[in-house]
């Protein structure tokens, strides 16, 4: 079974392995450790308790109002098992409580199984960014979930 839990410092081996396997420009193993132990970072991982493994993580910097996906990534030995879905929705949950008033991310046009997972989620495209990717080079879609109709909502309730 999966449950999202907060990143720690034990967990940097194993998302990097994901990251090697992921991406053709990986974060290293340094870039995951500065995001883990930085104030303004928001860390998860999808925790397969029944392996003692990292089976996918998400990091969002909290940037003023707003929330900032800078890496997601789904070991290839989870992915469409509802991992990275749970990352989403934690994400989200996690920007809720934080009141951001929406969370950003950029992806390549051809990752299509990262757009279905964020088009699921809410987002929406906003914008493009030139030639953002290396490696092959390629154009970013900027894409939003905007939160602040959520906050009026759960600000009225409680």
């Amino acid at each position: 079974m999966i449950t999202i839990i907060p990143t720690t410092v034990d967990h940097a081996d194993e998302i990097h392995a994901i990251e090697m396997e992921a991406f053709p420009n990986p974060w290293s193993k340094n870039a995951i450790l500065y995001e883990i132990n930085y104030n303004h970072s928001i860390c998860l991982v999808a925790w397969d308790a029944e392996k003692s493994t990292v089976a996918g993580h998400v990091t969002m910097r909290h940037v003023v109002n707003e929330g900032h996906i800078s890496n997601i990534a789904v070991a290839k030995a989870y992915q469409q098992q509802g991992a990275g879905s749970a990352l989403m929705e934690a994400l989200v949950q996690a920007a809720i409580d934080r009141e951001m008033i929406g969370i950003t991310l950029e992806v390549r046009p051809s990752n299509h199984a990262a757009l279905a997972l964020y088009f699921k989620h809410g987002f929406v495209e906003e914008g493009r960014r030139k030639n953002f990717y290396s490696h092959p080079n390629e154009d970013a879609i900027i894409m939003w979930k905007h939160l602040t109709q959520i906050l009026e909502v759960l600000l009225c309730v409680n």
